[in-house]
């Protein structure tokens, strides 16, 4: 649903619920299908919803220009996530050393298959994403899968637009690199002599 409230009216009035709801409106299914990406639609939603309650928490004490309020809430799940990320990481680990590293199938149940379908989105990439730093991975996802600007990334990671730019170069060289040592191309018969 669109909303037909001005963005510097939407920035004034965030102290107000139906202000919150609008933003709600207009950015939660976005944020989502980024968030769900990353981790599973099961586990998006939680995120979606704790970004939202942290600007609720903050929106008192936390200036943003219009423009920025939606790009602060990607850079709001993109923390979250990290978090979501070590997390889970650890919980793996523990569960690893209770269980002397084996792997029990019936254990796994819809949670494994909420992270293969979003590694099914990623498709081949997936292990070259993994494989970038989480600077690099984090500026890359948020221009390709929540399609924000430069601008928009600097201000939801709280970071330069060079530094944006700069990462985002570099994940996209080393990303290019990976391909290339796929699938090496013969230039042998592209010769015009």
């Amino acid at each position: 649903m669109r909303s037909d409230v001005a963005p510097e009216a939407l920035a004034r009035r965030l102290l107000d619920e139906s202000a919150l709801l609008t933003l709600y409106e207009s950015t939660a299914a976005r944020l989502h299908r980024y968030v769900a990406r990353r981790i599973g639609t099961e586990d998006a939603h939680d995120v979606v919803s704790e970004a939202f309650l942290v600007l609720w928490d903050r929106r008192a004490g936390h200036e943003h220009e219009p423009d920025a309020l939606r790009a602060w809430l990607f850079g709001v799940a993109t923390n979250l996530l990290r978090r979501h990320v070590r997390t889970e990481e650890r919980k793996l680990r523990a569960w690893s050393r209770e269980h002397g590293g084996r792997l029990d199938v019936a254990d796994i149940g819809d949670r494994a298959a909420d992270l293969a379908d979003a590694a099914l989105l990623a498709g081949p990439l997936t292990g070259m994403l993994a494989d970038l730093r989480s600077e690099e991975r984090d500026v890359l996802l948020l221009t390709a899968w929540a399609e924000l600007t430069p601008s928009e990334i600097a201000v939801a990671l709280d970071i330069p637009v060079a530094t944006v730019r700069t990462r985002l170069h570099r994940a996209r060289a080393r990303l290019r690199t990976r391909l290339a040592a796929l699938h090496p191309t013969d230039h042998r018969g592209n010769d015009r002599g």
